[in-house]
């Protein structure tokens, strides 16, 4: 069986620097993948390769057998790849359940989105995503009134009600709180199986708490690979990112 995302020897060069370099990196669905590295590795650059919105040089990524190294951003979303990037944009003006609302109904204009019934199934939905992202009694709350963990949450479920197959996530709990944080590992380590996730972080205790595998990117390339066990004691991981 072919992975379900695969990234093949490409290279990307910004000004004659190689932010990625013959780099090959293979997803299998329903995983929950951990990618971490100094800044400068290359993590940001290849979400923004398998995302559209930076092309390779060299190189392929195929996406459940359908190469999709040309597409662009938006028809890579419609096949059910999500991103959530590092800073939360949410609505801050509108409730919790008014947010997953209007990203439920799809690329419409938001007035058109406000005045468009919710069907059954969109209601039901939403009230499911509400419970997975621990938000159900917030819902009528405004989401700029949100603390900076639940905001992060609300934008994972505003993805979630898209029924992304890959989630792609960025630095999920940068500046949370230890509850939050806690909070953050129970979420997405409840979404590997139903979706594929894939999470770029800094923090190691945190990728320690919800690795199933982990991938260490270095100038580009992949350094290591595997369990987190195997890869906090590669003696060459050590010596260029985890410190003697």
């Amino acid at each position: 069986m072919s992975a379900q995302l695969q990234v093949d020897k490409v290279t990307v060069s910004f000004d004659g620097f190689r932010a990625l370099n013959d780099l090959t990196l293979h997803l299998e669905a329903g995983e929950l993948r951990c990618i971490v590295g100094p800044n400068g590795a290359g993590k940001t650059t290849l979400m923004d390769i398998i995302t559209g919105k930076t092309r390779p040089d060299v190189g392929t990524v195929t996406f459940e057998g359908k190469d999709i190294t040309r597409f662009a951003e938006h028809e890579i979303v419609a096949l059910g790849i999500g991103r959530k990037f590092q800073r939360p944009t949410v609505f801050p003006g509108h409730t919790v359940f008014e947010n997953l609302e209007l990203t439920s109904h799809g690329p419409k204009g938001v007035f058109k989105m406000l005045f468009a019934r919710l069907t059954a199934d969109q209601r039901q939905a939403i009230e499911k995503t509400l419970e997975l992202i621990g938000l159900t009694d917030h819902a009528t709350r405004l989401a700029g009134l949100l603390s900076h963990g639940q905001k992060q949450w609300l934008e994972i479920g505003m993805l979630l009600i898209q029924q992304p197959k890959l989630l792609l996530v960025d630095e999920p709990v940068a500046g949370m709180t230890q509850q939050e944080i806690e909070r953050t590992e129970e979420i997405l380590s409840g979404l590997a199986g139903a979706h594929t996730v894939v999470v770029v972080e800094h923090d190691m205790d945190f990728v320690r708490s919800i690795a199933q595998k982990v991938t260490v990117l270095h100038e580009g390339s992949v350094l290591a690979e595997g369990q987190m066990s195997d890869v906090q004691n590669d003696p060459k991981v050590v010596e260029v990112y985890l410190g003697a």
